[in-house]
């Protein structure tokens, strides 16, 4: 009888892994849909995935499944929103997350279950630097990369004299680190820097601290609305009247809006995606914009991308094993319409070109949606940290080759 037991105890652990490995590849996309983040991404990305999903076509002979959550910005929550997931809800891939800090908490988490993480929101260089792993990878813009092209740009321009508004935690304080690594490196000089918690609307108090050092950059390592209110607010002080300039790091279109062309014209940005880049681009926007009503911004191109590249690679391996997934995933070449020939290295990060874009002046725009210039291309070698210098474990161990 006993024998009998673990025979049928046997035979359902097979057929429950049977089941699991005949199920529909199942991404789940995590953002913020209801704060600071949710602009140009929550339910936006969710779409762009969705479109991503359909475009993949069968995977494994079958269509990809979606489910979506809100992290709510809180590393708790997102952890056990993600631990559901793997351990009930069979999610195999989790994309986007913006937040670094509740990014890492993910990313510690798929580590441990040998889940994909497709990080596109997070933006902490630290992603696939120390904390990197084989599972991680990073679609977008990152805190160096940010650093390095805007950085660049704003002191070829005369932009010597730094002081940072930043986010009070991982990202903004990472920002602000690998920013003024380039700075000082380049000759100019970081005045000061102070920190305001996210999601804030009073920033008086952190921008007085700014006057008395007289800076001709106001740095903000900070994003979304925390970035239009501190452009606003500013303004409001006078901090601009001498001549000093704005560098904002993650500004997106309806903030541009937001702020006016008038108050925001010159405005340097730093970018993996423009709606208005090429032909390929227009033509995927027109899609994205038929479904949402605007065209997108970076977060949901990037997110297709991502998802887009992560099922090609299930299909190639023939298997949803991530190893061998993650092995994929390296090997093929990124191509979308949003990139031709990137590459995922071996840390996890995508080399992608990067577009330094510049506000628009009234009189340029063509169209509501018509805000930027291309001042540049920056290729993604060239834009994004080498791979010796993150301190990415897989490099140290020399367990592939760049």
């Amino acid at each position: 009888m006993r024998c009998l037991g673990v025979v049928l105890a046997g035979a359902l652990m097979w057929a429950s892994s049977a089941r699991a490995d005949d199920a529909p590849i199942k991404i789940g996309v995590m953002n913020d849909m209801s704060s600071v983040y949710a602009v140009a991404g929550g339910r936006e990305t969710v779409e762009a995935v969705r479109m991503a999903i359909d475009d993949a076509g069968p995977v494994l002979g079958k269509k990809a499944e979606l489910i979506f959550a809100d992290h709510q910005n809180k590393p708790d929550v997102g952890s056990a929103i993600v631990r559901r997931w793997y351990d009930v809800e069979g999610v195999d891939a989790v994309v986007d997350v913006p937040n670094s800090a509740v990014a890492f908490a993910v990313q510690s988490l798929a580590k441990e279950k040998k889940k994909i993480s497709l990080f596109v929101g997070a933006l902490s260089s630290d992603v696939t630097g120390p904390k990197c792993d084989n599972y991680t990878t990073q679609w977008a813009v990152d805190t160096y990369s940010l650093a390095n092209v805007m950085g660049a740009a704003v002191l070829k321009r005369g932009g010597n004299r730094w002081f940072f508004l930043g986010a009070d935690y991982v990202f903004g304080r990472a920002l602000v680190r690998d920013t003024s690594a380039v700075i000082e490196a380049n000759g100019g000089k970081v005045l000061g820097a102070v920190y305001a918690p996210l999601n804030t609307s009073d920033f008086s108090s952190f921008l007085l601290q700014a006057q008395p050092t007289n800076p001709n950059v106001i740095g903000l390592a900070n994003s979304s609305d925390d970035t239009v209110n501190s452009i606003k607010q500013a303004v409001e002080f006078g901090l601009t009247s001498n001549g000093a300039t704005f560098a904002a790091y993650v500004l997106f279109l309806e903030h541009v809006q937001s702020i006016s062309l008038k108050a925001a014209q010159g405005l340097l940005l730093a970018n993996p995606f423009y709606w208005d880049l090429n032909d390929q681009t227009r033509a995927w926007s027109k899609r994205f914009e038929e479904k949402i009503g605007h065209p997108p911004d970076w977060d949901p191109a990037m997110s297709y991308s991502a998802v887009f590249h992560y099922l090609k690679a299930v299909n190639a391996a023939g298997s949803r094993d991530a190893d061998a997934v993650a092995a994929k995933m390296r090997e093929l070449p990124v191509n979308d319409f949003t990139t031709k020939d990137g590459k995922v290295r071996i840390d996890g990060r995508v080399l992608r070109n990067l577009y330094l874009l510049q506000v628009k002046k009234p009189e340029e725009s063509k169209g509501k949606w018509d805000l930027y210039n291309v001042v540049a291309t920056v290729p993604g070698d060239e834009a994004f940290r080498p791979l010796q210098d993150g301190g990415c474990p897989l490099v140290k161990a020399g367990s592939a080759k760049p």
